[in-house]
């Protein structure tokens, strides 16, 4: 589905961005140098990486609950220790390599990863990261360090995916539990809101990265996922093909109303209640059922050329989402030594290292680490 890949690919975008304007906001650089550029549009390019996290979380529970559909028959039949293998396969041989590349660097001092003495030592860090529950450290201590602290949200991931397998196990090898399982997922995307504001009052670091407060994107993509399975078996043709480009456009429209934040007075409403991130990720599972549907039938949604760059972005996204704070810290550390050249000339040199970064990642550890722990054969 290459419109997911389209999903993924913005996403990651969106996180690098962000995070070269945080670097560069920190080294008191405007990146007001793009005088073309209105404010809001300055916006939306380099402040929605935390939405694109967000986005993250959906298109997780959406294909991994698609593929466990595929890959079991149900998810009634799922086979946890194979589930666990096949996620322990994808997560952890680049996630244990980065970690032993921070802690190098920690040890040696090397500056922008060296982890603040007032929030955690070395040992504690690795052990938060590797029981998942960093994000809880850095809300309750504070930030870490810039390439520790992307890990937080594969904390709120994999403390979801470690009971997801148990839970559909024992819920679903009968009929009458489906009922109690979908329950169960509308149970998390209810209290989502909740654990953005009010359940984390006075913990900003912590109402951004809680559990519950990112577990109902998950949750979301979860039942939109079955959706999709329940639809692909009973529809097809023109009526399907039609449904999904409408289920695209209204999707595309909620994701855009809270990347852009106009400045209506019901936006404070979405603000204060936290459902900004109840609706972008309803979006993106708009989106996504749509691009399912488009892509089950005769009518097979295939992306463009243009689109292409992005695509790539988003099927390696979490070796760039992994590695791409080494380019930040390193690139932004050049300009302000040297400030040499046009701003976004270093912009564009950014985005091209961490591409070529992620595939050499990619290409020359991660999936054949991947296919050796599943037992795959290498491609041919």
């Amino acid at each position: 589905m290459d419109g997911v890949d389209i999903l993924r690919g913005v996403s990651i975008l969106s996180v690098i961005l962000l995070h070269f304007w945080i670097r560069m906001h920190d080294g008191k650089v405007s990146l007001l140098q793009f005088p073309w550029m209105p404010e809001r549009l300055f916006d939306f390019l380099f402040r929605n990486g935390d939405e694109g996290v967000t986005v993250f979380f959906a298109i997780s529970g959406f294909l991994i609950t698609l593929t466990s559909l595929r890959r079991f028959g149900s998810l009634g039949a799922m086979q946890p220790g194979r589930f666990y293998r096949i996620r322990f396969a994808r997560i952890a041989p680049l996630l244990l390599l980065e970690l032993a590349v921070l802690s190098v660097l920690h040890l040696a001092r090397v500056p922008g990863f060296v982890i603040p003495a007032k929030v955690a030592t070395l040992p504690r860090a690795l052990f938060a990261a590797l029981t998942f529950h960093l994000n809880w450290l850095e809300g309750m201590h504070g930030y870490l360090a810039a390439n520790w602290d992307v890990l937080w949200s594969l904390s709120v991931e994999e403390m979801f995916y470690l009971f997801f397998p148990l839970v559909c196990v024992a819920l679903l090898h009968r009929r009458r539990g489906r009922p109690v399982f979908i329950a169960l997922l509308l149970a998390f995307v209810a209290m989502g809101p909740f654990a953005r504001t009010i359940w984390t009052a006075g913990h900003p670091i912590w109402r951004e990265k809680s559990y519950l407060g990112g577990m109902d994107a998950i949750a979301l993509g979860c039942l939109t996922a079955l959706l999709a399975d329940w639809l692909w078996r009973r529809g097809s043709g023109r009526q399907t093909l039609a449904l999904a480009v409408a289920l695209q456009v209204v999707g595309a429209a909620m994701m855009l109303l809270i990347a852009v934040w106009p400045p209506w007075h019901f936006m404070r409403f979405i603000a204060h209640t936290g459902l900004y991130n109840t609706v972008l990720p309803v979006g993106t599972c708009l989106v996504m059922l749509g691009a399912g549907l488009h892509g089950a039938g005769p009518h097979s949604a295939k992306g463009s050329l243009w689109t292409a760059p992005v695509r790539w972005f988003g099927r390696h996204s979490y070796e760039v989402y992994l590695t791409h704070e080494f380019l930040v810290i390193g690139f932004t550390a050049l300009y302000f030594k040297w400030h040499r050249g046009p701003l976004g000339l270093w912009l564009a040199a950014l985005l091209l290292g961490c591409a070529v970064l992620g595939w050499v990642t990619a290409r020359f550890f991660s999936e054949p680490m991947n296919r050796r722990l599943r037992g795959a054969a290498p491609p041919k």
